[in-house]
């Protein structure tokens, strides 16, 4: 590929069009013949990628996604925006199966559909866009809200969880979007989502988990607080019921079978049961939360916590209680 062309398209994933590949010094012929043969491949009319490069990202579904919502965007124009579930995954957030392949745009003029793509027609003031290399981008906060007023609950509170965590974005400008969208379809949706996040939560199991013990009725715990005796530091838990002086560890199975850092499944194993042994020595009762007891909706061990929560810890704590601040929030405390 000539250099020119090659560092256009590699700025936008590897798609350029016909136009500027004739810029760059190709004829007619020479178009037609590279894609006959096979050497670029046609994403849509007028609009092509490297056919090595397509086939890096044709079996990745973000990767592909992208490539395809750079080919809508050069095919519409300069107008829409990429948003919704496309702008999620350009900011590598977590995007649910159930969000489509549909490339998802929003344009201030126009609503519109087509093979693959949706335009929705809505405000687009400045600071909710951000313009990259090869197409303009709504941003993270503007995503999240937008994803969160068509996504199920879950997959909304998963998807922000994991954006405060990373810090992708903070809380008050989730509010800001809220706030900004509420005279849009399903801002209600977005609002119970972002009431309901915390950046504190580590994985999508501990958001789902959470979520579980919430709509079985239980209280909305404390999350990531770490627990100490007189000689320092014992062990941080994912969730944590003050009164009761209950733990609850949300135990995902990629823990012990693939672990980190080089070692064995029997040493992680080995380890966290010792971890769990200085938990209990402090007289704070755990309970441990896995998938398979998300997926059936938590029943067994919300039970189990009702009955735990419904005694309070009996004689003197042996143990202080140090809280984790919500990332961005700039706050801390210890009791």
């Amino acid at each position: 590929m000539h250099p020119a062309l090659e560092t256009l398209a590699d700025r936008r994933f590897g798609v350029f069009t016909a136009a500027e590949a004739r810029r760059a010094g190709y004829r007619p012929d020479e178009i037609r013949s590279a894609l006959g043969s096979g050497r670029w491949h046609r994403l849509r009319r007028g609009v092509y990628v490297d056919a090595g490069r397509w086939a890096t990202v044709r079996d990745d579904v973000r990767s592909r996604h992208l490539v395809e919502s750079v080919a809508v965007v050069l095919s519409l124009g300069s107008g829409p925006v990429l948003s919704h579930s496309s702008a999620a995954r350009v900011h590598r957030m977590l995007v649910p199966a159930a969000a489509g392949e549909d490339v998802r745009l929003t344009d201030e003029a126009q609503w519109r559909e087509g093979r693959g793509y949706r335009v929705a027609r809505a405000s687009l003031p400045a600071d909710d866009v951000l313009r990259l290399a090869a197409f303009s981008v709504t941003t993270p906060a503007r995503t999240l809200v937008d994803c969160a007023r068509e996504w199920a609950l879950v997959d909304a509170v998963v998807a922000i969880d994991e954006a405060l965590q990373s810090r992708r974005v903070n809380r008050a400008l989730l509010v800001a979007g809220v706030l900004g969208a509420r005279h849009r379809p399903g801002v209600g949706a977005a609002a119970r989502a972002v009431h309901l996040a915390d950046g504190r939560s580590e994985s999508p199991l501990e958001s789902r988990g959470r979520l579980v013990l919430l709509g079985n009725g239980l209280p909305r715990p404390e999350l990531q607080v770490e627990l100490h005796d007189a000689r320092g530091f014992v062990a941080r838990v994912d969730a944590w019921y003050e009164e009761a002086a209950v733990a609850v560890e949300f135990d995902g199975r990629v823990k012990y079978l693939e672990p980190r850092g080089g070692r064995a499944p029997g040493e992680v194993l080995w380890l966290e049961k010792r971890r769990e042994d200085r938990i209990r020595d402090l007289d704070v009762r755990v309970v441990r939360v896995a998938q398979d007891d998300v997926t059936a909706g938590g029943r067994l061990v919300t039970a189990r916590l009702r009955e735990l929560l419904a005694r309070r810890l009996a004689g003197p704590r042996r143990f202080t209680v140090v809280r984790t601040p919500e990332p961005g929030s700039g706050q801390a405390g210890a009791a």
